[in-house]
């Protein structure tokens, strides 16, 4: 271990879990203990050693990231994976780096957040109806899982959308995580994916889409500030809030 961590001590072997006797605590001990994948645990094992220079001085998680929010959340943001200097160094989903500043921010705006920023696993910050995770929970080399660890991955996501039952929207930031849900759904055909373009399912929930806040985006003006609160102001609006 690599770091402190507010999330529960992982057990050290896990049991098929019978229906019904699930929880996000349970989700949540397991993602943490996660060697699946040999090329990501050993590439976000090699980050945390290595560091980035601006935090040398400080201690990487260099764990698998699991989800963060409202149990009782009716709207759910789904990302790619963690940053290699971001979840990976912080130990929570989207804290510590670009793509977090513009998802908290937003979620702060739209009023599921309590503050409007995310710099560490214990800085405070708490969501209210909301639930943040990522398709991929280990930072991958180069930004991109191959197939077999996003298919390694999705059970923990499934998981965790069957436990939060109060769920109406899921926000898929980027292309990556509407691929990824769409297929744990079935939905067949796929529609193309774009900006709020929305996808209704038979679970009770609508899939909506954002792209994705990565600096390649938000620096070039394709996904702008308003463009992403929009994206928050129809997930209100179809959770039943707006």
């Amino acid at each position: 271990m690599f770091g402190r961590s507010t999330y529960p001590q992982p057990v050290p072997e896990h049991s098929p879990t019978p229906v019904g006797e699930d929880s996000l605590e349970r989700v949540t001990s397991e993602i943490v203990d996660c060697f699946a994948c040999p090329r990501l645990v050993a590439w976000r094992e090699l980050v945390a050693r290595e560091k980035r220079a601006a935090f040398r001085d400080e201690d990487y998680w260099g764990r698998p990231i699991p989800g963060f929010g409202d149990p009782r959340a009716r709207v759910l943001l789904v990302g790619l994976a963690p940053a290699a200097h971001g979840g990976n160094r912080t130990g929570r989903v989207f804290t510590g780096d670009r793509s977090g500043d513009w998802v908290f921010r937003a979620l702060f705006r739209a009023g599921y957040a309590n503050q409007p920023t995310s710099v560490s696993a214990d800085d405070g910050l708490a969501l209210r109806d909301a639930y943040v995770a990522a398709a991929v929970r280990c930072a991958p080399p180069g930004n991109a899982p191959t197939p077999a660890e996003r298919e390694t991955c999705r059970p923990y996501l499934e998981r965790e959308m069957a436990l939060l039952t109060d769920l109406r929207v899921v926000v898929a930031l980027g292309q990556f995580a509407y691929n990824v849900i769409c297929t744990m759904v079935g939905i067949r055909p796929r529609p193309p994916f774009g900006h709020l373009v929305e996808v209704p399912t038979d679970r009770g929930w609508t899939l909506v889409c954002s792209y994705h806040p990565s600096q390649q985006n938000t620096f070039t003006g394709v996904l702008t500030e308003a463009m992403f609160d929009a994206v928050f102001t129809r997930a209100k609006e179809l959770s039943g809030l707006g």
